[in-house]
């Protein structure tokens, strides 16, 4: 008897939670086949069965139980539930005797029937005898039920319009509306029953700890945010002409997510406070870009982390994106690749918004917020044009970062955004960083 404990997800992990059984009790299992997926406040981890044999569950799905915990059994000696083989010649034998059988039992069925005295022929048929009154009705015929007599004078409708089919003649609501189906005057007139579901379900691990750090950032934080607005003609532009050459290239698609991660890194060199975070009395400065990409999973928010982004080129951003992503949403993503940033990107523009202050992910100090693009008529040198606007939020927290700062960083990104070039140089003029001016 193998005894199935929950392991430790990390190390500031206590309990978690039984999510969902991906096999029922008593299914006969294989080695290292997944059996139930675990929730923690961090993550969700899948339990695998250390042998093959019949398993035994010991804690339902939705409890909450401390690391360690004995969740189930499998019996190696078992095998309840495996389709047995047989070899082939067991299955001739078995078959051959199974006919003879079937064939002993036709001669016996025909010696019996031949030895039985021929029966006498029917000639007329016995009257179906009448049910009794007490057996076919219980209520006075064309009485319609409570809720059909109310329907019927709601709808102005006559006993004798509506066919009964109730016991012993009664009129049912089923009647009233079949005949209402049979009007269609009247089918108009019929109000659409009301629906009032209520459906409660337990919060997840991660949802609550979503939950309670999201609170204790409103609470604990000088939390601001300042806004722009970016003309993203110049990057659509780029994606229009090389978007096929680039995934037949790279084999992943250029995306905007990537323009956005270097403009972000460059900008975080201009100003490092945005990328700083505050520890007890002290201010921790990062000299490297841990970006994290905010990701709507089934199971709540997920925001996985890409190291050292600011050395990763557009196809590698892209890529790392697209992996992240997929892991969050089948929850597979480890606690270590959801840990350590040093600054967030979250795009509502996905699900259309417009404009938004996101939230701040502790320990960082900023967030940015990337919008939908819309077609917006904006001056271009005293003239109007139409061009392909976002807007952009950035939510910061003002205890480490004065308002020049934010501002200045965000202008910083609009820019290189505009004049994507300027991604290679900095943030910097290619001109004036060529004349080392």
């Amino acid at each position: 008897m193998i005894a199935m404990k929950v392991p430790s997800p990390g190390e500031s992990i206590t309990e978690v939670q039984i999510a969902r059984w991906l096999k029922k009790d008593g299914d006969y299992v294989e080695k290292d086949e997944e059996l139930c997926e675990i929730d923690s406040d961090k993550a969700t981890l899948t339990l695998a069965a250390e042998a093959s044999g019949v398993l035994s569950i010991q804690v339902k799905e939705g409890e909450t139980v401390p690391v360690g915990t004995q969740v189930c059994t499998i019996d190696e000696t078992k095998t309840d539930g495996k389709p047995k083989v047989d070899s082939p010649q067991t299955t001739v034998d078995s078959q051959k005797s199974t006919d003879n059988t079937s064939v002993k039992k036709e001669d016996s069925k025909k010696e019996k029937a031949d030895s039985k005295p021929a029966s006498k022929p029917v000639t007329e048929e016995a009257p179906a005898a009448k049910p009794t009154q007490s057996a076919t009705k219980s209520y006075p015929e064309g009485i319609p039920s409570v809720a059909a007599a109310k329907m019927m004078r709601e709808k102005g409708i006559e006993e004798s319009q509506v066919e009964a089919t109730g016991k012993g003649g009664r009129i049912t609501k089923g009647d009233v509306l079949e005949h209402l189906s049979a009007s269609p005057e009247k089918q108009a007139e019929a109000p659409e029953p009301m629906v009032r579901g209520l459906r409660r379900e337990k919060m997840s691990m991660l949802r609550k700890k979503v939950s309670q750090r999201l609170v204790s950032v409103k609470q604990e934080t000088a939390m601001l945010t300042t806004f722009n607005e970016v003309d993203m003609s110049a990057i659509m532009n780029i994606r229009k002409q090389f978007k096929e050459t680039f995934k037949e290239t790279h084999g992943v698609n250029l995306g905007f997510m990537s323009f956005f991660t270097k403009a972000v890194c460059a900008a975080l060199k201009n100003y490092p406070a945005v990328n700083a975070q505050i520890d007890g009395e002290e201010i921790v400065y990062h000299d490297y870009c841990d970006i994290g990409i905010a990701v709507s999973a089934p199971k709540g928010l997920m925001v996985p982390v890409m190291r050292n982004a600011e050395t990763l080129s557009l196809a590698e951003i892209e890529k790392q994106v697209s992996a992240l992503a997929g892991k969050a949403r089948d929850g597979k993503l480890s606690i270590e690749e959801m840990t350590g940033g040093t600054f967030t990107i979250t795009n509502g523009g996905v699900f259309g918004s417009m404009l938004s202050t996101p939230i701040l992910n502790p320990p960082q100090s900023a967030i940015l917020g990337m919008h939908n693009i819309v077609e917006r008529p904006v001056a271009i040198q005293g003239k109007v044009e139409i061009r392909p606007i976002m807007y952009v939020a950035l939510s910061y927290d003002h205890r480490i970062i004065d308002g020049r700062e934010s501002v200045s960083f965000l202008v910083n990104v609009k820019q290189m955004l505009e004049e994507p070039v300027k991604m290679l140089f900095d943030g910097k003029d290619p001109l004036k960083k060529l004349l080392n001016l």
